[in-house]
C-alpha cells in the first residue's frame, strides 16, 4: 500500500493540547505521526507555533479555519497560517440553513469564492469539511454537491470525513473515488451506531451559541472511536485513497468515553495504521 503522509486533527486532542500544548505535540511526534491539522490555536502566536513545529519535526498541512478570520484583515489572516505552513485553509463547519435552496446560498458562494481566490493568491487553497447534513437533497442533488458545483474546481478542494459520508449512508470508498485527483487529505474517522442515517451526532449551537433541539448522539447509540474499533472498513477505505491521489490522511476522534485518554485514542489509532496498513 501507498506509504501515505499520516496526520491527526488536533480537535480530537483539545483538551490535552489546553493543558499542555508542547508535550502533547511532542507525544503526537512520538506516536509516529508526521503532520498535524489545528482547530484553533491556544493562545499562540503564529511565530510560536511554527518554532514548536520545526522543533519537534512536525508538518502542518491544513488547519480548520471559520471564514470570518479573514473579514477584518485578511492578509494578517492569511499571513498567520501560511508562515507555519497551513495549505489547505478548511471550512470545519457551515449551517445548513446557509447552503443550497436557502437565502442564504448566494451570500454562502459569494463568501466562499472570495476566501477561495485570496488564498489562490497566496498560495493556498480553500477546503471543505463535510459532516452528514451536507448529503442531505435538496431538488434532487446533495447539499455537498452544490457547494463542488458553485466554486471553481481549482479553487476549493473536499476534505471529505468518511465517518460522516458513511453515517449519512453513504460509502466513503465511493465519494473519495468520486473526486479523484482533488481528494489530496482525507480524514479518517471510525465510529459506532445503531442506524447509519440516524440523525446529528454532534453537538449543534445556533447563531447566538445556544443549543439546538436536535436528536441526540445516545438516541443513536452513536460513538467516536478509534480507528479499526468500529465499523469502517478502512482496506476499502485506504485502497480508494491510493488510487484517486490521497496524499495525507489524517486520523480525527472527536470525542473518547469511558475513561481512555484522547493520547490513548491517538496512540490507538497510529498503532493500527502502522500495524495493519505500513502505514
Amino acid at each position: 500500500m501507498k506509504k501515505f503522509g499520516v496526520g491527526i486533527q488536533l480537535y480530537g486532542v483539545k483538551n490535552s493540547m489546553q493543558k499542555d500544548f508542547e508535550g502533547t505535540l511532542a507525544a503526537i511526534k512520538e506516536m509516529g505521526y508526521e503532520y498535524v491539522e489545528f482547530a484553533g490555536y491556544f493562545g499562540r502566536t503564529s511565530d510560536e507555533i511554527k518554532a514548536l513545529l520545526d522543533k519537534l519535526g512536525l508538518k502542518c498541512v491544513s488547519a480548520h479555519q471559520a471564514l470570518d478570520f479573514f473579514d477584518k484583515d485578511p492578509q494578517k489572516g492569511v499571513d498567520f497560517l501560511k508562515n507555519f505552513g497551513v495549505k489547505y485553509v478548511v471550512v470545519p463547519w457551515y449551517a445548513k440553513e446557509a447552503l443550497a435552496g436557502t437565502d442564504q446560498w448566494e451570500a454562502t458562494v459569494k463568501n466562499f469564492t472570495e476566501k477561495a481566490e485570496l488564498f489562490a493568491k497566496n498560495g493556498m487553497m480553500l477546503g471543505y469539511h463535510n459532516h452528514d447534513f451536507e448529503f442531505k437533497k435538496f431538488e434532487g442533488k446533495y447539499l455537498h454537491d452544490y457547494i463542488f458545483d458553485a466554486i471553481p474546481e481549482d479553487k476549493i478542494v473536499p476534505e471529505l470525513d468518511t465517518c460522516w459520508v458513511h453515517y449519512a449512508g453513504l460509502d466513503p470508498a465511493d465519494k473519495i473515488r468520486e473526486f479523484k485527483g482533488r481528494v489530496n487529505i482525507v480524514h479518517l474517522k471510525d465510529f459506532n451506531c445503531k442506524e447509519l442515517g440516524g440523525g446529528p451526532a454532534y453537538a449543534l449551537i445556533d447563531a447566538d451559541g445556544n443549543p439546538m433541539d436536535v436528536p441526540s448522539k445516545e438516541d443513536n447509540a452513536f460513538r467516536f472511536m478509534p480507528l479499526g474499533t468500529g465499523r469502517q472498513d478502512f482496506a476499502k477505505i485506504l485502497a480508494a485513497c491510493e488510487e484517486s491521489g490521497t496524499e495525507i490522511v489524517i486520523v480525527e476522534q472527536d470525542q473518547v468515553y469511558d475513561g481512555m485518554t484522547e493520547l490513548e485514542a491517538a496512540k490507538i489509532s497510529r498503532d493500527y495504521l502502522k500495524n495493519t496498513f505500513g502505514i
